[in-house]
């Protein structure tokens, strides 16, 4: 079923063979007339079991109409060259040479640079075509890159004096990329293409579309309801901001930095938020929160080259902004004690209530009468503060209230989990009980290990927070006895009768979490964690290549070297990549085919079935079964591999560490994921001291049972997916036994170990038969046994939870379970 425009009765087309995501466009060209209508797309969701796994669509089938087809700028320099009669690796000479280039950008200063090339070896030897610092500069320097750095003069006068009475004065630095420039850049990127969306759609989990799914923004309220505002085809670039101020200088000095970032809402979350992906770029060293940048001629739209080579009219939009608390308040023109998105006043932050939002129109209005000498009894009531001139405030179809995002760093990870739950946790179990229960935690693929707790550690990321919360929950349950339970609600008594304590957790704020996630989509892609990741690169790397002196334009200038060294990089893999495609297009070329797609791409459907992927190398060759025993725990491995053999002929001898490769899950995220099953015995410590070991890793998986297809069971927990735990490499305990009804004071599933006659329950299985890893925490009451620990509570506890917070794929599992 694929259809575009609403049914003859008038109700809306939903699609469920329909994404915006994983697809490129395909357009309709009339027959005399070489612009393009409507641009159209298809996929195919193909998922095992309709009920969970399928998604329906319904596009806005008026949005993102295509002008013309373009260029886009890789296919520019690639003709360029052409005509210059280069290779794809000039202006350097060879492979091995613009290796050795992208190596010096990337790993030495100027100075560094300069000394190795003037090694005898690499003057001898190596031979490059630059001999000096400068001659490689000078290449770099013609390598495409993105815009242009411009600087502006800022002068500002103090409320001081000097000896003459006039006022003191201070000349800065303002160092900014056009943000329309960088829109173009990021919009036209091919390497996004797959990631690209150009128009929003509204998901549902059900034909009837009355289960709404918001993930991605272009799934979300914003964009629908700016797309009606526009005109007819209009595609909207979605700005998303974010700024934040860093220490440039370690240990000493002063010297920071004011950093602003963009990306835009088009780019898929799970792309946008990886580092290396370079999806969010940097726009502005500021001195000031100043940010009169944008052009005017955004307002009326742009026209761009897309990834797909197609030219939309874009309307580039600030979307979100992604700032922490006394940021957002700073930008909001409002003092730190009040809200910086709604009028609730300073003494109700605790209080339920319904605040109206703050409106643009009417804040401008207000800063601007005190401006001119007035005093609005508003300026005050509403907390506001004298910022005359925004930034925002000739923004187009921008409302910067509206815009600010959930702050889930510092308001989630680190205000109500680390200074609130934690600490509540740690005053009513006791540090000493918490720590023990961190140090016998089971080991995972990934998961942090606290093996000295947590009671100790002094200074906290927001990494720390979440690998605490992949298993606290289990962890603290059965912790307190049930009659403790009983003060619970003298406990909420004292603490809404106290809550004024707590209003450094910026409690107010988590009531809007809810109309920003209808407006925006999910909240996980708008965290303030991706800047800080940013700050590295982009601040504190630029500032310790620089002398120290005038370090702005020395900063920007690293950059722009950098940015070179990757376009040049994206351009080759991009080149690569055609060349394939083009391949692949010839040999499967087939001219005598009369098969009409009616103006829609073939797209392939996704294998849904769980990939399996062996290492083609044992690390552990030609172990005797003593040995499986001893160290694996594999004590009846002879009689279940006789049982194994019996009914299946043994293809593989070599035992090989496995990886599983899940296909995508839509409720999750758009791209497969991998992940490793583990199975290796204690490593020993060198009698020398010199070597210290390593602990035993069996972990835990999921498998399937009665003939069940391992992909038929990934999408749900239930009575054909037991839980067992990989000892050989091939050899597991078929189960560690089905599913008891869950724990009522923390509705988790407990797991026991199962046992035949008496003695723990064996069985080799078929590779296919593993679904996942898992994750067992166990059963550890109020007091945890001493003797535990990560590498054997899994032999010396009978009973555990399966944990479903250790990744969302488990979670929406267990959430799906029947």
């Amino acid at each position: 079923m694929v259809r575009d425009t609403d049914d003859e009765d008038g109700t809306p087309a939903y699609n469920d063979s329909f994404s915006p995501l994983c697809c490129s466009r395909s357009i309709d060209f009339e027959e005399d007339n070489p612009i393009a209508s409507k641009s159209r797309q298809v996929t195919v969701e193909d998922m095992m079991d309709k009920e969970d796994g399928r998604r329906y669509f319904e596009p806005y089938s008026e949005a993102s109409w295509t002008l013309q087809e373009g260029q886009i700028s890789f296919e520019m320099h690639q003709q360029y060259k052409e005509g210059e009669g280069e290779d794809k690796w000039a202006p350097f000479g060879n492979e091995e040479e613009w290796g050795l280039a992208e190596w010096l950008v990337k790993s030495l200063g100027q100075t560094k640079t300069d000394e190795f090339l003037k090694l005898p070896i690499t003057l001898n030897h190596t031979k490059p075509s630059f001999h000096n610092n400068r001659s490689f500069l000078q290449r770099v320097n013609v390598l495409p890159h993105g815009p242009e750095w411009n600087c502006k003069k800022v002068s500002i006068k103090g409320n001081q004096t000097d000896e003459n009475g006039q006022l003191l004065q201070e000349d800065l630095e303002l160092w900014t990329h056009n943000p329309v420039e960088c829109i173009k850049e990021l919009i036209g990127n091919p390497l996004f293409k797959e990631y690209m969306v150009y128009a929003p759609s509204r998901a549902y989990k059900d034909e009837a579309g009355s289960k709404r799914i918001i993930n991605d923004m272009w799934t979300a309220d914003w964009w629908w309801d700016k797309q009606v505002k526009l005109p007819e085809s209009a595609t909207i670039a979605p700005i998303i901001l974010a700024s934040d101020k860093t220490m440039l200088s370690q240990f000493q000095g002063d010297k920071s930095a004011w950093l602003v970032y963009l990306s835009i809402g088009n780019i898929a979350k799970e792309k946008q938020c990886q580092t290396s992906a370079c999806a969010t770029i940097l726009i502005g060293y500021l001195p000031v929160t100043k940010l009169n940048c944008f052009t005017s001629d955004a307002q009326d739209g742009v026209d761009m080259v897309c990834a797909d080579s197609f030219i939309r009219r874009v309307y580039p939009i600030l979307a979100a902004y992604v700032a922490d608390f006394p940021e957002q308040c700073l930008i909001a023109c409002c003092k730190e004690n009040r809200c910086p998105k709604c009028l609730v006043a300073a003494n109700e932050h605790g209080d339920p209530l319904n605040s109206l939002m703050q409106d643009p129109e009417l804040t401008k209005e207000i800063l601007e009468r005190w401006r001119s000498g007035q005093h609005p009894v508003e300026f005050d009531e509403y907390g506001l503060r004298p910022v005359y001139k925004p930034f925002w405030e000739t923004l187009p179809h921008t409302d910067i209230f509206l815009a600010f995002m959930p702050d889930l760093l510092h308001q989630l990870h680190k205000g109500v989990f680390k200074d609130h739950l934690i600490k509540w946790c740690l005053n009513i179990v006791g540090e000493t009980k918490i720590d023990a229960r961190f140090k016998a935690m089971p080991d995972y693929p990934g998961l942090h290990h606290f093996k000295k707790g947590i009671s100790s550690i002094k200074q906290w990321t927001g990494t720390e927070h979440k690998e605490m919360q992949h298993v606290f929950m289990a962890l603290i349950t059965g912790a307190v006895p049930s009659e403790s339970l009983d003060g619970l609600e003298n406990a909420l008594a004292i603490f809404h009768a106290h809550k004024d304590v707590l209003q450094e957790l910026a409690l107010h704020q988590l009531s809007h979490y809810v109309q920003s996630i209808k407006l925006f989509g999910a909240a996980d892609g708008f965290n303030t964690k991706l800047p800080k990741h940013l700050h590295i690169n982009f601040a504190k790397e630029a500032y310790h290549t620089s002398n120290k002196h005038n370090y702005e334009e020395q900063m920007v200038l690293w950059l722009q070297h950098q940015e070179s060294i990757f376009c040049q990089a994206m351009y080759l893999e991009w080149v690569a990549e055609h060349a394939a495609r083009q391949t692949e297009w010839e040999s499967e070329y087939d001219s005598d085919s009369d098969v009409e797609n009616e103006g829609f791409d073939v797209v392939p459907v996704v294998s849904q079935d769980i990939i399996h992927v062996l290492a083609k190398t044992a690390p552990h060759p030609q172990q005797s079964v003593q040995h499986l025993k001893t160290m694996h725990g594999a004590v009846d491995f002879l009689p279940a591999l006789k049982l194994f053999l019996q009914k299946h002929l043994l293809h593989n001898h070599s035992i090989v560490p496995v990886v599983i490769i899940l296909p995508l899950d839509p409720r999750v995220s758009e791209l497969p994921k991998c992940l490793q099953v583990r199975a290796t015995p204690e490593v020993l410590p060198l009698s020398s001291g010199r070597k210290p070991g390593s602990p035993n890793r069996f972990n835990m998986a999921l498998v399937s049972s009665d003939g069940i297809q391992a992909s038929k069971a990934l999408l749900t927990l239930n009575a054909a997916v037991r839980v067992a735990q990989v000892r050989v490499l091939f050899s597991l305990p078929r189960q560690f036994g089905a599913y008891s009804e869950p724990d009522k004071s923390s509705g988790l599933r407990q797991i026991s170990h199962s046992t035949r006659h008496l003695r723990q329950n064996l069985a080799v299985i078929h590779v296919d038969e593993i679904i996942r890893p898992c994750h067992l925490i166990p059963k550890m009451g109020q007091l945890v046994n001493p003797t535990w620990t990560s590498m054997n509570v899994y032999e010396l506890v009978s009973e555990f939870y399966l944990n479903p917070f250790i990744d969302l794929e488990t979670f929406c599992m267990s959430t799906t379970s029947t």
